[in-house]
């Protein structure tokens, strides 16, 4: 284990269990890697749409990993606007922090299931095996990633830029290029774009006018022409 790392390591705080929330549903899981996607077991967390599974100033205790459903991960600003830092969906790691307590809060956009992993054990595991080391350098890596993919999408200039660029990042998911499945509503979108939803409601009305995309319904939609969406951001 690199001293750099034990170190950063030891100053995180390792209080006991996070006490029990309204709408937060518990059930323990047992140690699999295979399943946690790390080397140390977690917890498996239930959480039903619209519930929260940490608060901003929050103690830090654990990280997390999306096994099923979405998760958003926003600040509340002084003027009641909301402010949404990022979608999470299955695979996807979020919570980590650089110091004692949650900048931002965490809430589940669907009815969702995520993995607990308390930094007690990562401290325990790292002690153990090195190669836990680059794991969490890695996780760490993932939520920068995503996080400078999010400042160089509201660094857009117009709002079909914003529009277009998010689409074309949701593509995909479920296996099929053209196809989008929107867990999150139009003011999920516009909270996390920077707009308002009048303004994402009306982008996308544009689109389907000419001819980029068809929407099925508010949650589904096709992309028709991902090369023109595409050139709005070239």
């Amino acid at each position: 284990m690199t001293t750099a790392l034990a170190t950063a390591i030891d100053r995180v705080r390792t209080a006991g269990p996070v006490p029990a929330k309204p709408m937060r549903a518990f059930r323990e899981t047992t140690p699999r890697s295979e399943t946690a996607g790390v080397g140390i077991a977690g917890q498996v967390l239930n959480f039903v749409q619209d519930s929260e599974i940490y608060a901003e100033c929050e103690e830090v205790q654990s990280f997390y990993k999306v096994v099923s459903g979405v998760v958003r991960t926003c600040k509340f600003l002084s003027d009641g606007r909301r402010q949404i830092e990022g979608f999470h969906a299955a695979g996807d790691i979020f919570g980590l922090e650089l110091g004692v307590a949650h900048n931002l809060s965490a809430e589940a956009v669907s009815d969702c299931t995520v993995v607990a992993y308390r930094w007690r054990g990562i401290q325990h595991m790292v002690a153990q095996s090195e190669q836990l080391a680059p794991q969490v350098f890695n996780f760490a890596m993932q939520c920068l990633e995503r996080a400078q993919h999010h400042a160089l999408l509201l660094g857009r200039r117009s709002a079909a830029q914003r529009v277009a660029a998010f689409l074309l990042g949701m593509a995909g998911r479920d296996g099929d290029e053209t196809v989008v499945q929107l867990a999150m509503t139009r003011q999920d979108i516009a909270d996390y774009l920077g707009l308002t939803i009048e303004t994402v409601s009306r982008t996308l009305s544009q689109f389907e006018r000419d001819g980029l995309i068809a929407l099925s319904s508010t949650r589904h939609l096709v992309l028709l022409d991902a090369h023109a969406l595409k050139a709005l951001n070239d």
